[in-house]
């Protein structure tokens, strides 16, 4: 029986990931707001357009495909080398949305925590990755 290859641990993080785009991101007194730009309320940001929120979505997408790369063997060194990258950029992504959003009024809901939280771990977890990927001679 073959052993649970980390790379499906990163790819359940992004997964994990884009579903916590969903979960509210932003409260405020006027509203709350997820990462995607959607808003309940009058909250004033995100500003409308894509931004921050939308560039680590389509980020945790990509992730999420190199990372089942990484683990189905398809161009293993290579998929696990980009899935580390991105998951290093989802986490600054994911730090600066924090940086630029939060402010008074504006406080942090718990899907940005969630949020900042799965991508660290994507990014701790995509290095094991990378080693079983280029451990293995091929």
């Amino acid at each position: 029986m073959e052993r649970l290859r980390p790379a499906w641990v990163v790819a359940l993080c992004a997964v994990v990931l884009l579903a916590s785009a969903w979960l509210p991101w932003l409260n405020g007194s006027a509203g709350r707001a997820n990462a995607i730009g959607g808003k309940i309320g009058h909250i004033a940001v995100p500003p409308p357009g894509f931004g921050v929120g939308q560039a680590i979505v389509l980020l945790s997408s990509c992730l999420l495909v190199s990372a089942a790369m990484t683990a189905r063997k398809l161009a293993p060194r290579a998929a696990s080398a980009v899935a580390l990258v991105l998951s290093l950029g989802i986490t600054a992504l994911a730090a600066w949305y924090y940086r630029i959003y939060v402010h008074d009024p504006v406080t942090a809901a718990y899907g940005v925590y969630l949020g900042m939280g799965i991508a660290a771990l994507a990014a701790l977890l995509s290095v094991p990755a990378v080693v079983v990927a280029w451990g293995e001679g091929r």
